[in-house]
C-alpha cells in the first residue's frame, strides 16, 4: 500500500562553482534568507515554504554545461512518512543510495534513484513538513 501523499517538490539541491556568488545571488537578489550552513561548502537557503541547498562542487564534479542538478527532495508532513516511503520504494525494486537517517536540525531523509538515474531525496524537514 502506497504511504500517504508527499507535500510536493519544495526542496532542491544544486552542486555550484562559486558557492558564495551562488548565495549572494539567491539571498541578495531573490530574496532567499540563509537558514542553515553546516560547513563552509554548503548552505541551505529558504524562501519560506521551500529549502535550497547550495553545495560547493568539486572540480571533478563540475562539468561546464549550466546544469548542475545534484538531487531533488519530496518533503513529506510526518517523521514516520519517510520509513513508510523507504520501505515502499525499497519493496518496488528502486535503487536505494542511502537508507533514512535523522540529521542534525530534526530532518530525517533517504536517498533513491529514478529510472534514468537522478537522485530523489524523500524527507521530512521540520520547518517545511506539517508538524
Amino acid at each position: 500500500m502506497r504511504p500517504p501523499a508527499t507535500a510536493g517538490l519544495r526542496h532542491v539541491a544544486l552542486n555550484v562553482k562559486d558557492l558564495e556568488a551562488c548565495e549572494r545571488f539567491y539571498t541578495g537578489l531573490l530574496g532567499m534568507h540563509v537558514e542553515w550552513r553546516p560547513d563552509a561548502d554548503n548552505v541551505y537557503l529558504t524562501g519560506g515554504n521551500d529549502n535550497l541547498a547550495l553545495h560547493r562542487a568539486a572540480s571533478a564534479v563540475a562539468p561546464d554545461t549550466a546544469q548542475r542538478l545534484d538531487h531533488i527532495g519530496f518533503v513529506v508532513n510526518e517523521i514516520g512518512d519517510v520509513d513508510a516511503w523507504f520501505g515502499f520504494l525499497r519493496s518496488k525494486g528502486v535503487t536505494i543510495l542511502k537508507e533514512p537517517r535523522t540529521h542534525r536540525d530534526g530532518a530525517r531523509s533517504f536517498y533513491c534513484q529514478d529510472p534514468d538515474g537522478n537522485v530523489v531525496q524523500l524527507i521530512y524537514h521540520p520547518p517545511l513538513s506539517g508538524t
